[in-house]
C-alpha cells in the first residue's frame, strides 16, 4: 500500500465530502492506497497546508489557488502545481448581517471587515468597495482563524468571506439572514478554491499513484452526489460536535453538490479562467508579470 497524506485547510466539512466517502467505501485501498486526511485542528491551526506541503509533511494541500500562486512567487520558490479542482464554481462569498444597515459593498466604507489574511483578501475586497462606487476605505482586523466567524456573529465586525455552503447555511439553520456579496457580481474574476495541489517534484515521482489517487478521489465525489444521505452520514463522523449541532448538513450537502462536477467535469480547471484571474493579480500590482510564466496546474492528471 502506497501511502499519501492529504492536508485539509479546514476541519471537514461539505467542500470534502468525497474524501471521506473515498475512504471509508474502501475506494482508495482498492486502488492500493493507504490515505490519511490531516486536519488542521489537529495542531490548531498553526501550520497552513500550503506550509506543510512546502515542508514536505503532506503530499497533497487542499487550498485556494492563490496558495499555488503564493508558493511559485516567494523568494524561495516551491514548485507548487494545482491537480484538481474541488468545486467547479466560486460559491463563497462577502456577507454582512441583514440585520445592519450595510446591503451593498460601497456602504462597507470605514466598516470593519474580519480578514483571514490571505494574500490577496484585503485587496481583493477593497476593490469590491470600489467597483460599488466606494472608496474602499476598509477598517481591516486580524481576529484568531477559528474565531472569525464569531466576530461576525457578535457584531465585532461589520463583515467577513464565507462558503455559502458552510457558514451560509449555519447562518440559515439558525434563523440568521445574510447578505451575500458574490465576487463575480463587481467585476472582480476569481480562481478555483479550493484545488488539490502538489509539487512538481512529487508529482513526478508518483504521477501514475496520483492519477490512481484523483480517480479514487472522484469517485467519492460522484458517489456523495448520487447518494446524499450516505455521504453525509460518513462525513457526520468526522464533525465535531458543535458543527453537527449548528449546521443542517443535508442542505449544505444538497447545496454544494451540483458544483462537485460530473464524470466528465469533476476537477478540471479552464486556462481562461486563471488567466483572467492572474491578470486581474498583475493589473492590481498583486503580482509581476512574471506569473504568466509559471505551470500553476494541470489537468493531465484526471484523464
Amino acid at each position: 500500500m502506497k501511502k499519501f497524506e492529504i492536508a485539509l485547510d479546514w476541519t471537514p466539512n461539505t467542500n470534502h465530502t468525497g474524501f471521506f466517502v473515498a475512504q471509508e467505501l474502501g475506494y482508495y485501498q482498492e486502488a492500493g492506497l493507504d490515505v490519511q486526511i490531516l486536519s488542521p485542528a489537529d495542531d490548531n491551526y498553526a501550520t497552513t497546508p500550503a506550509k506543510k506541503l512546502e515542508m514536505g509533511e503532506c503530499d497533497f494541500a487542499i487550498a485556494p489557488f492563490e496558495s499555488v500562486i503564493s508558493l511559485n512567487t516567494k523568494a524561495k520558490k516551491v514548485n507548487a502545481v494545482a491537480i484538481a479542482a474541488l468545486l467547479q464554481e466560486d460559491i463563497s462569498s462577502i456577507v454582512t448581517l441583514a440585520s445592519s444597515d450595510i446591503s451593498r459593498p460601497k456602504e462597507l466604507d470605514g466598516r470593519s471587515y474580519a480578514s483571514y489574511q490571505a494574500r490577496y483578501e484585503d485587496t481583493i475586497v477593497k476593490q469590491m468597495i470600489i467597483n460599488d462606487g466606494g472608496q474602499g476605505t476598509l477598517d481591516i482586523m486580524y481576529p484568531e482563524k477559528l474565531g472569525i466567524w464569531e466576530t461576525l456573529l457578535e457584531k465585532k465586525a461589520n463583515s467577513t468571506w464565507i462558503f455559502d455552503n458552510w457558514e451560509g447555511v449555519e447562518a440559515e439553520t439558525n434563523g440568521l439572514k445574510l447578505n451575500h456579496f458574490r465576487l463575480a457580481n463587481y467585476q472582480i474574476p476569481y480562481a478555483y478554491s479550493p484545488v488539490i495541489m502538489t509539487t512538481q517534484e512529487k508529482l513526478v515521482e508518483n504521477r501514475e499513484q496520483y492519477r490512481t489517487f484523483l480517480q479514487a478521489t472522484k469517485r467519492g465525489f460522484q458517489q456523495a452526489i448520487h447518494n446524499p444521505k450516505q455521504a453525509v452520514g460518513t462525513l457526520t463522523n468526522y464533525l465535531p460536535e458543535r458543527d453537527i449541532k449548528m449546521i443542517n448538513l443535508g442542505k449544505s450537502q444538497e447545496f454544494v453538490a451540483p458544483y462537485y462536477g460530473d464524470e466528465a467535469t469533476w476537477g478540471k480547471m479552464e486556462k481562461a479562467r486563471i488567466a483572467l484571474f492572474l491578470r486581474w493579480l498583475v493589473g492590481h500590482g498583486l503580482e509581476s508579470e512574471a506569473v504568466f510564466e509559471q505551470q500553476l496546474f494541470t489537468n493531465d492528471l484526471l484523464a
